[in-house]
């Protein structure tokens, strides 16, 4: 009877849910639940990308809007990974006091909703150089103490309104050497609404604007790179009254449909936890009794197979979707501003939960072969990736030493990580060898070696073994499927019981079994 019934309950816990309803009429609520959920998790999703698509709109627009407003000569488009570079000396007094008197007219001048943090917010400039040496080139002499000293200014919004700014202007501070001079750094705050979310039926939010200009001359090549950097702060409103009716209607619909998203979500975690308390209940029963009849350990192949990795991904993603949704909750109240952790947590989430639909899928044998390949050939495929990323580290390393003084993608280690990586996709292959400068002989012969060798070992041999060890996987499944995957004591354990003891009825199923 204890063997019989232990037959059972490890015959009903590897059912799909149709058999289960079928075998005890039990109704398939986590089945129709994830389905539910799928459907609101992802409703959900689309609602915060669109909102979160204003704010991204918002803070790009503003630091365009800056480049143009504080860079002077700024054409529109980026030099390379700096805004602009400026020549003679005339340029660099020129472009720094273009800066201060644009801040100062800044309300006049600007189209956005823009303003000063606070009365005693201003411009802060700081100088950084070494200290005082000599130099002259024609002499090749050069007597310099390379240590540095920095030097700051505040300008305030209303001191450049008056006549003492013309005296902080004209001081000392102001003349530069520019033999020594490293980097002149110029920072503001500013702050600014976002209006334009009213449009889409949204409270509107208020942003801090950290702009940081700087004026980099620590090559000391004749040419100085200027850079702006604005780093964007989304903050709570203090005070703020929208005279509208469907903007609070329209939030207040968003809360509850989280709301219910919450609630889903809180099912599900508590319907997959349970199901995996009463997987590890089953399991403890079965290797007892294996122990105690036929006196040896179950196999840890056997034991895993009670540990269902689905409701495991499940549990994950509903207690990110439950954190991301309080958050996106609180942000569209406006009592919280943190956009990108919100949308990590609901990103993954979402993804974990259309990942758990191959799961389903699983149930039919023809859609099953992509679960069983990956389950198959992932130990394979990491030892594998294990070896060939010692290879693939070497070339990094010998590409960023070797070629980085003579080439833009190989400047650092990460840029030639991801270059290597395209390469071996086969992406921008022809550019890649042809911007390579071919001022040093020496160099440009390695840099075919070098690059020959790496699409050949890679495309050629690892993509190609790499390839052959999921194929030999697939082939192995069919070769399962067709003549009968390996027998494990837990199979052996079931294969002999029916569905005795299970009670049928010939009665109309429920509609999502049928589907």
């Amino acid at each position: 009877l204890k063997e019989t019934a232990l037959k059972e309950d490890l015959k009903f816990y590897f059912m799909n849910p149709c058999e289960k309803y079928r075998a005890r009429r039990q109704i398939p609520w986590k089945l129709a639940l994830q389905i539910l959920k799928i459907l609101m998790v992802t409703t959900q999703l689309i609602f915060f990308g669109l909102s979160n698509q204003l704010v991204v709109s918002f803070k790009e627009e503003n630091t365009i809007a800056f480049k143009h407003l504080f860079l002077k000569g700024y054409s529109g488009v980026d030099e390379d990974d700096y805004s602009c570079s400026i020549y003679t000396q005339q340029d660099a007094y020129d472009s720094i006091f273009y800066v201060i008197n644009q801040y100062r007219q800044l309300k006049n001048i600007s189209l956005g909703t823009l303003g000063y943090e606070h009365e005693g917010s201003g411009l802060k400039i700081c100088k950084q150089q070494y200290k005082k040496g000599a130099m002259l080139p024609s002499n090749d002499t050069l007597n310099i103490d390379v240590s540095t000293e920095t030097e700051c200014i505040f300008l305030k919004p209303q001191e450049l309104a008056g006549k003492k700014a013309e005296l902080k202007l004209n001081s000392s501070f102001f003349n530069l050497e520019f033999y020594r001079l490293i980097q002149v750094e110029i920072s503001f705050k500013l702050k600014g609404i976002a209006l334009q979310t009213i449009h889409a039926r949204e409270l509107p939010d208020c942003y801090a604007f950290q702009n940081t200009i700087t004026f980099n001359n620590r090559a000391h090549s004749g040419k100085i790179k200027i850079y702006l950097d604005s780093d964007t702060d989304i903050q709570e409103c203090k005070d703020w009254h929208v005279f509208s009716s469907v903007l609070q209607k329209n939030t207040q619909y968003i809360l509850v449909f989280d709301g219910f998203v919450i609630l889903s979500c809180f099912a599900s975690l508590i319907l997959c936890t349970r199901s995996i308390v009463l997987a590890l209940r089953l399991q403890k029963r079965f290797v007892n009794f294996f122990l105690e009849k036929y006196k040896r350990h179950v196999c840890h192949a056997d034991r895993l197979e009670f540990i269902n990795g689905w409701y495991v991904l499940v549990i994950i993603s509903d207690v990110m979707t439950i954190i991301g949704s309080i958050l996106k909750m609180e942000i569209k109240a406006k009592n919280l501003t943190s956009y990108d952790v919100c949308s990590i947590l609901l990103g993954t989430s979402t993804l974990f939960v259309w990942v758990g639909v191959i799961r389903y899928l699983g149930y039919f044998q023809t859609y099953n072969v992509l679960i069983l390949t990956m389950q198959a050939s992932l130990p394979k495929v990491l030892r594998f990736c294990c070896c060939a990323g010692m290879i693939y580290l070497g070339y990094t390393f010998c590409g960023w030493i070797v070629l980085g003084p003579y080439h833009e993608k190989f400047e650092d280690l990460n840029t030639v990580a991801e270059c290597l990586f395209s390469l071996v996709n086969g992406d921008d292959m022809f550019a890649t060898f042809a911007q390579i400068q071919q001022k040093s002989t020496l160099v440009w012969v390695f840099s075919r070696l070098y690059l020959y060798s790496f699409i050949s070992l890679f495309i050629y041999m690892i993509l190609s073994l790499f390839i052959a060890l999921i194929t030999d996987s697939y082939d192995t499944i069919k070769k399962y499927q067709q003549s009968g995957f390996p027998v494990t004591d837990l199979h052996e354990f079931l294969k002999d019981h029916g569905n005795v003891g299970y009670r049928k009825e010939e009665t109309s199923m429920p509609f999502i079994c049928c589907c």
